[in-house]
């Protein structure tokens, strides 16, 4: 079994209707899920709960429709392991790395990645799987930019015992034996 879990963190129609490069992400991920499924690693989703709204706000879009055998947990916060069973979910699954893709970089991305590091896990954040809301014209920092802010702290972060990796989504390979995704 593999030791490692794709995560889509809060790729939600509502969420991603005003994002940053969000249809590209959106093929990105969907394909790097699909690689994941073939090689039987578990692919975990991630959908932020929001007080009275509509329940379509939940819906992941369409182009990553979750698939019989996927895990999908709702969370309440940026952090996907804070009040959410993910935890039990990877150690159940004896998951050791995640790989890391979805909706707000600055936000939940940033925390579930750091959250993955400080509960043991290595991380790959996929370099091109992530994206924000873009800014409007003249803002700063722009979407882009936040992007590949979180890019840069993770490729130089360091947390004792663990690996962390930003990897460009075409370059992840997926296995079924312990060997790490590049």
């Amino acid at each position: 079994m593999p030791d490692t879990a794709l995560l889509i963190i809060d790729m939600q129609r509502a969420l991603l209707k005003d994002a940053h490069d969000g249809e590209a992400c959106l093929d990105r991920v969907a394909e790097l899920a699909e690689r994941a499924r073939a090689a039987g690693v578990p692919v975990v989703y991630l959908r932020q709960r929001f007080d009275q709204v509509p329940p379509e706000w939940l819906e992941v879009h369409p182009t990553l429709t979750p698939r019989p055998g996927d895990v999908v947990l709702d969370k309440d916060s940026a952090d996907s392991f804070l009040g959410t069973a993910l935890g039990e979910v990877l150690a159940g699954l004896a998951v050791h790395r995640l790989v890391v893709t979805g909706y707000a970089s600055d936000y939940c991305v940033d925390s579930t990645s750091r959250s993955a590091l400080s509960h043991g896990y290595d991380l790959v954040l996929v370099a091109d799987g992530h994206t924000t809301i873009e800014r409007p014209a003249g803002a700063e920092p722009t979407a882009a930019q936040i992007v590949a802010h979180h890019n840069g702290i993770f490729s130089v972060i360091q947390y004792a015992g663990r690996s962390v990796a930003v990897t460009p989504a075409a370059e992840i390979r997926f296995t079924a034996s312990p060997q790490s995704p590049t």
